[in-house]
């Protein structure tokens, strides 16, 4: 299988940096441009990226010089890292180019013709781009992927939801500080400090997994027929965000059950072989106090959706914990697992 060229938009920010790292000596894709702000256009990436992930940047990529998003690519999959403001505008006039868009920025999530794709949880929804292209007279597409406070969680529910059917959730969120970008947080703000509001993220959450669990019709989404409460707060955390809910379902579920569903969640055999994909998707902690962020979001190389806690909920049925890395599966990692996806289905 000869790489797929790819570019990185807005490479030099914090999930800009994710793809960088992410991509580097991938099976399937070779980064053959980076954008970044005005600022940095035409200088190497090395001399104008400050670098906030472990270790150095990656050989590859020091010396390439940054282009703006809205070039000429030589390339056939766009992964955008782009702040919404700009994706807004941008990644659709990329998608009309004929462009294929994997997107991690939120603002195309809500088209009707867009799907939001976690490939374990709805990887018939790649079914939309069709539509998509075909109402819009685009040659290129845009995909999204959940916000990633929503990601690890859907990836339980598609479980639980598949087995057992869900009625309503409350979910409350404990975010880390990457989630917000770099400079990100005002230290004198997060530290000794909770912060219980994020902008725009309880909407996100309470609305995104109902698109990604629903069933797709031949035309459109059909949303799943669910409720969901959340409450978000940032964390002074660096990486991993930390959720927890209390689940009803249409009938009683033991904490037992639950636990034999997500342990034996299963990708599906187009997803299961993908280089990115985790084995297993699902990892159940037995300890009383895990998952933890420090401890857990490293799991399945940062992709994989680690559950602990499972418990009776004296309100609702059940109530659990579960945690993801932000940066890489809810974010750069996720999109590249969708790539990846579209790349095995012959789409790119």
């Amino acid at each position: 299988m000869s790489k797929t060229k790819v570019a990185i938009l807005g490479a030099t920010g914090a999930v800009g940096q994710r793809f960088v790292q992410l991509l580097e000596n991938h099976p399937w894709f070779e980064v053959t441009a980076l954008t970044g702000s005005d600022r940095s256009i035409s200088k190497k990436y090395g001399d104008v990226c400050r670098w906030v992930l472990p270790g150095l940047i990656p050989e590859y990529a020091r010396e390439m010089t940054v282009v703006p998003s809205d070039s000429d690519f030589d390339v056939q999959l766009v992964f955008s890292a782009l702040p919404t403001h700009h994706a807004r505008d941008l990644e659709p006039a990329l998608a009309k180019k004929g462009y294929a868009i994997c997107s991690n920025a939120s603002a195309c999530r809500t088209w009707k013709d867009v799907p939001i794709m976690i490939p374990e949880v709805n990887a018939d929804h790649t079914r939309l781009i069709d539509i998509q292209k075909t109402q819009r007279d685009w040659s290129g597409f845009i995909v999204t992927n959940p916000n990633c406070t929503s990601t690890g969680l859907t990836i339980a529910f598609r479980a639980l939801h598949d087995a057992f059917r869900i009625k309503r959730a409350f979910i409350v969120s404990m975010q880390a500080l990457s989630g917000a970008g770099y400079p990100g947080v005002a230290s004198l703000d997060i530290l000794d400090n909770v912060i219980p509001y994020i902008g725009g993220e309880e909407e996100k959450v309470e609305r995104e997994p109902l698109k990604m669990l629903g069933t797709f019709n031949g035309e459109k989404i059909d949303f799943a027929p669910m409720i969901f409460s959340a409450h978000t707060n940032r964390v002074a955390v660096i990486d991993g965000h930390l959720v927890v809910s209390s689940v009803e379902f249409e009938n009683p579920v033991t904490p037992e059950d639950a636990k034999r569903v997500l342990v034996d969640f299963k990708a599906p055999e187009i997803v299961a072989g993908l280089p990115s994909a985790p084995k297993p998707v699902i990892v159940v902690r037995e300890q009383d106090d895990r998952p933890q962020p420090r401890r857990d979001r490293d799991e399945g190389k940062g992709m994989a959706s680690v559950v602990g806690r499972v418990r009776v909920d004296p309100i609702f049925h059940i109530k659990f914990a579960n945690l993801a890395h932000n940066t890489i599966r809810g974010a750069a990692g996720g999109a590249i697992l969708n790539g990846e996806l579209l790349k095995a289905e012959g789409r790119i």
